[in-house]
């Protein structure tokens, strides 16, 4: 019994085998230190950012940063605790306009519009708009709104970023549904729901981290513009959240405080631009926690 053991064990084919196996984890070993390398470098520019915007803008925050206005050119004493309330209102007014449309737009054309030639004409459109620059969405709003207005506004500067997140939201939104396998539906379907009852509580349930991702997406990108709210909100150097009248917001404020030759106004910028990194990142944390609640 042992030699046929020692006999097979040494034939040609089981060599073949144990050599394919050997250059099958040589190959996954060695793409996965050729991930873990351009992980690398994907990360070390990033943590390198993080870490000079926080080295730059730790020194100035406080709890004054949140409590006062900003100061005039040439004074230290003040903040941009306005800028704050301000970006909060117009990237509220952003998602309220981008985020139903996006989602609804994105559940049209995976669930009822396939093939469709509106459906075509659609998805060609949110790609031209994905690659459109942001002070273009700025000039729209400014023609559509704030000429119509009379004024710039917070509103019209949270339309101008709606028509920035829209695209993200719609794309990243019909990737997440389809994911979610036609096998799924026709179950659903099958044991009597309706086709709007199928996508209401089992599709969009299903896809809701990718959808969370989407909004999170979106409201990264609309909140490092300034070009689109020079067009339309503008700027405004004292507490406001009147959604028709210019307000303060941290990319604008950012874009003029880091070209005034004043050290006090530069350091504000960076303590700023720190805040709206640290927005960013709670707005990530907490779509986070709320899909893994959902899924569980």
């Amino acid at each position: 019994m042992t030699t046929i053991q020692e006999s097979l064990g040494s034939s040609p084919e089981v060599n073949l085998e144990r050599k394919k196996s050997s250059s099958k984890n040589l190959f996954g070993i060695l793409m996965t230190g050729l991930t873990a390398v351009f992980t690398l470098f994907i990360l070390v520019p990033l943590f390198a950012l993080v870490f000079d915007v926080a080295r730059q803008g730790l020194p100035r925050l406080g709890l004054q940063s949140f409590t006062q206005l900003p100061p005039p050119p040439g004074l230290t004493e003040g903040c941009f605790g306005n800028a704050i309330v301000g970006t909060l209102i117009v990237l509220a007014v952003a998602a309220a306009f981008a985020v139903p449309i996006g989602v609804l737009a994105a559940i049209y054309l995976n669930e009822f519009g396939k093939g469709s030639k509106i459906a075509y004409w659609v998805r060609f459109g949110a790609n031209v708009l994905t690659g459109v620059p942001a002070i273009i969405a700025g000039l729209f709003a400014y023609t559509v709104v704030v000429l119509a207005m009379g004024r710039f506004s917070a509103f019209s500067g949270g339309v101008a970023l709606a028509v920035v997140m829209l695209p993200i939201v719609m794309r990243t939104t019909e990737e997440g549904l389809l994911i979610v396998p036609q096998e799924v539906r026709q179950g659903s379907l099958a044991v009597g729901a309706t086709k709007f009852q199928t996508i209401s509580r089992i599709v969009v349930p299903a896809a809701l981290p990718t959808i969370a991702t989407a909004v999170t997406l979106g409201l990264a990108r609309a909140a490092g513009e300034a070009a689109p709210l020079l067009f339309t909100a503008l700027n405004n150097n004292f507490w406001s959240t009147d959604l028709f009248r210019p307000i303060a917001t941290l990319p604008v404020l950012i874009y003029f405080f880091s070209i005034i030759p004043y050290r006090a106004q530069q350091e504000i910028a960076w303590a700023a631009a720190l805040v709206l990194l640290g927005l960013v990142l709670i707005v990530s944390v907490i779509a986070r926690v709320v899909t893994a609640k959902r899924r569980f």
